[in-house]
């Protein structure tokens, strides 16, 4: 009889309506699309302002480091790139240890403020030929402030994501980040190769170049207003409530060296990701147009066709990395730019438009495998407690040392070299890296995030 039944309890009505632990949260679909669409829209305007300078370096190079010299005047504006990347780790041990003490919601709302204010600041700064070494020195002065800022945006836009997504979606819902990073990307891309089209040369270098970065003005007040919309993540407010008064301080050696393990995975991991991301975003246009002598608007066109493809594959490699795990999809991104980074430079090396588009779009491709599992994967190395801490710190470490600098270090070891392989053999050292970095990392696909309880969805209305 039922009632005399020892496993009844186990499968009586109530059960599929609560599938997890009682502690497990039930998300709440319209807010974490709210949350996603805000984290997301919000790192489009951020990269839309990185984007924009890498597409427009060469006209840069002439505008603030006058020179006979065209690979000294790219050195210099990518110097000036990479020096923003620097003081990253710096704004990741600001905003990071903050975000994991007052909120992931007001931190990444001063972020977009600082970060907007910089880019705003680029386009008012005259020229060398007005105010001569004060222009460059204006413009580290901005990249600096875009920097420090940034060092609190990714960790903390995926964090974000990360807390507020069901367990079992958390891929598909955290590959919008990355969506929204691509998104500004071709925002960026497509503005400089409309001017480049419609722009003489002469107007392009007298005040042409100004006009993307004063469109930051108005996009962080978007930006703003969709993040202070928004409310703190369930995991975080969680963990708010289990101290008695205001969220305790956690010290910054703790961030570092009680979780060093997975920092060293987090270096790994953001390596190999953003080596060959800024290789192909943020390089190749240059590469393309200095080293190559291709014609700069149909450089700058392929790249923009190989992002759009890339923002189309992008949600469905997020939800495949829920389906089979995060590890084997960061694998094969590995494993592909390992064997294909040569061929795949051959063909653009080529040039033909074919060609390029070839190569390129293969290298596409397999920097999907990292944009669609990273949002997801890296905040799941961390406990709730110091997440977004230790994830800027190490996210930051990676970027400013092997990301950011990517463009100037290639350029350099061509110039040094002769040798016009060299993006695809750092891209392939890169992936060697990564490959290791997957090897010691544990698979999170479908799982909790440490230190937070199951988030399940609701379950379906009945009828």
């Amino acid at each position: 009889m039922p009632t005399a039944t020892p496993v009844a309890p186990a499968t009586s009505v109530p059960a599929p309506a609560r599938p997890a632990s009682p502690e497990a949260t039930v998300t709440d679909p319209a807010l974490v699309k709210r949350a996603v669409k805000a984290a997301a829209l919000g790192n489009a305007m951020e990269w839309f302002d990185f984007g924009v300078y890498s597409y427009i370096a060469v006209t840069l190079g002439k505008v603030f480091f006058p020179s006979g010299n065209p690979t000294a005047q790219l050195l210099s504006t990518f110097g000036a790139f990479a020096a923003a990347f620097l003081v990253r780790p710096l704004g990741g041990m600001v905003f990071g240890p903050l975000g994991d003490r007052i909120g992931r919601q007001k931190v990444l709302a001063v972020t977009m403020i600082m970060m907007a204010a910089g880019t705003f600041a680029i386009g008012l700064i005259p020229s060398y030929g007005s105010i001569g070494v004060g222009a460059p020195i204006l413009l580290l002065a901005a990249r600096l402030v875009q920097g420090f800022s940034t060092g609190g945006e990714y960790a903390g836009a995926s964090t974000f994501i990360a807390e507020y997504a069901p367990d079992k979606k958390r891929g598909f819902f955290g590959s919008w980040l990355e969506f929204g990073t691509l998104a500004g990307y071709i925002g960026g891309a497509g503005l400089v190769t409309l001017m480049t089209a419609l722009l003489s040369t002469e107007d392009l270098l007298s005040w042409g170049w100004r006009i993307p970065f004063l469109i930051a003005g108005p996009m962080g007040i978007i930006g703003l207003y969709l993040r202070m919309r928004l409310e703190e993540t369930p995991a975080f407010t969680a963990e708010l409530d289990k101290a008695e008064a205001d969220r305790p301080k956690v010290p910054l050696r703790e961030m570092i060296t009680g979780q060093w393990r997975a920092l060293l995975l987090c270096v790994g991991l953001v390596l190999v990701f953003n080596v060959t991301d800024y290789m192909l975003l943020s390089y190749m246009p240059s590469y393309l147009t200095s080293e190559l002598k291709y014609d700069e608007t149909h450089g700058l066109l392929v790249v923009l066709g190989v992002m759009a493809l890339m923002m189309i594959v992008q949600p469905f490699a997020g939800a495949l990395t829920d389906r089979i795990g995060r590890r084997p999809v960061i694998a094969a991104g590995c494993v592909g730019f390992l064997a294909l980074s040569v061929p795949a430079l051959l063909l653009i090396r080529q040039g033909s438009l074919v060609a390029i588009a070839l190569g390129m779009g293969a290298l596409g491709l397999l920097l999907v495998c990292f944009t669609a599992a990273m949002p997801a994967a890296l905040p799941a190395l961390f406990p709730t407690r110091v997440r977004y801490g230790s994830l800027s710190i190490g996210f930051n470490i990676s970027v400013s040392l092997f990301g950011g600098t990517t463009p100037l270090v290639v350029t350099a070891l061509i110039g040094a070299t002769g040798n016009m392989m060299m993006p695809a053999y750092y891209m392939m050292a890169a992936a060697v890296i990564g490959g290791v970095a997957v090897w010691f990392m544990s698979e999170s696909a479908g799982r909790p995030l440490p230190g937070s309880a199951p988030a399940v969805e609701p379950a379906p209305a009945r009828h």
